[in-house]
């Protein structure tokens, strides 16, 4: 059975010394320890922030991973600490590029099993649809993932709607992928920001875009979800209840009920319980639910698609979440990979 994993993080097995090159900090950097396959990441002002396995920088290690776990596809993004948004405009672009040639290489060496998803300098958002541009017609990289915010900007800002058109008209899917967690300096105890603030982005996501008027000014536009679309699945009736109360509130942006976008975007189905994953399934529809591992990093899943194999749905549902869903989303025929 076609399975098609859309959210799988990599990163390059070298990060160049961005301080040096831009003379400020906050990059990260690779510290590699003699006789070890592990690499440990360090911000540049040396404060430790996650140990990677080579299966995180090396092609042969995840696909070896991948076969074990019956992953035909993995669909490549890089770690959201990695987006930079923060960085000067043009700085920021030098380290999309790195990213994206480095993916682009990765992925064209197993063109039947990797498809590569760009990041963009989103603080700056011309620079972003430059870099779309080259990343999508010269690199072949086939969408593009975003942050849940862009330094706090909510997605619904007008000034990225030039990036939302050039990827519309380049049949280009959006994959949003929390990170910045709001409250997290309140929070910072029991990793809190991963557990609560990340579903909270991922909402905030999701009706920034609603509310914002994003999907209704963009129909065609294929946005997916990380994390079975955070806290949005279980809040969504109190948000459309919100809005029919407080239009004024609400609906100064978008006259459209936020209900009526359920199944006019994706979902991955990375939400740890067969229960949730039903409930997701039942409210966007099997074919806007897409397998979902966050390989390969802890709080993801160990084993690609065991939760969906788990859920006991039928065999033609189960193909549509392991790999079909995804096929729609990315805009490829099922061929692509056989």
């Amino acid at each position: 059975m076609l399975t098609i994993d859309i959210h799988t993080h990599i990163l390059p097995p070298e990060i160049p010394r961005f301080r040096d090159r831009f003379g400020y900090g906050g990059f990260m950097e690779f510290r590699h320890s003699p006789g070890c396959r592990h690499v440990d990441m360090y911000n540049d002002e040396g404060q430790f922030f996650r140990r990677v396995e080579p299966n995180a920088f090396d092609a042969s290690e995840r696909l070896k991973e991948c076969d074990a776990s019956n992953v035909t596809v993995q669909v490549l993004s890089t770690v959201p600490v990695m987006f930079s948004y923060w960085a000067k405009p043009h700085d920021g672009l030098y380290v999309s590029q790195f990213l994206n040639d480095h993916l682009a290489s990765v992925v064209s060496a197993h063109p039947n099993r990797l498809v590569g998803l760009g990041t963009v300098p989103l603080q700056d958002p011309a620079l972003a649809v430059k870099e779309l541009i080259r990343a999508k017609e010269k690199l072949g990289l086939a969408g593009f993932e975003i942050g849940s915010n862009i330094n706090q900007l909510n997605l619904s800002d007008p000034q990225l709607f030039p990036f939302y058109e050039a990827c519309e008209g380049l049949n280009a899917p959006i994959f949003v992928h929390p990170w910045d967690m709001m409250g997290k300096k309140s929070m910072e105890k029991y990793w809190l920001p991963w557990l609560v603030g990340m579903p909270a982005e991922v909402a905030r996501a999701i009706c920034s875009l609603i509310f914002g008027g994003v999907m209704s000014r963009f129909p065609k536009l294929r946005f997916a979800f990380a994390h079975g679309g955070g806290a949005f699945p279980i809040t969504h009736g109190r948000i459309s209840h919100g809005f029919s109360s407080r239009p004024d509130l609400c609906a100064v942006d978008c006259a459209e009920n936020p209900d009526q976008f359920i199944g006019h975007f994706y979902v991955d189905s990375l939400v740890h319980d067969t229960a949730a994953l039903r409930y997701v399934v039942d409210l966007f529809g099997a074919n806007r639910v897409c397998l979902g591992s966050d390989y390969p990093f802890p709080l993801g899943e160990s084993k690609p698609g065991e939760l969906i194999r788990s859920a006991q749905f039928s065999e033609s549902v189960e193909r549509q979440l392991l790999g079909l869903s995804a096929l729609e989303w990315l805009g490829l025929e099922e061929g692509r990979f056989k």
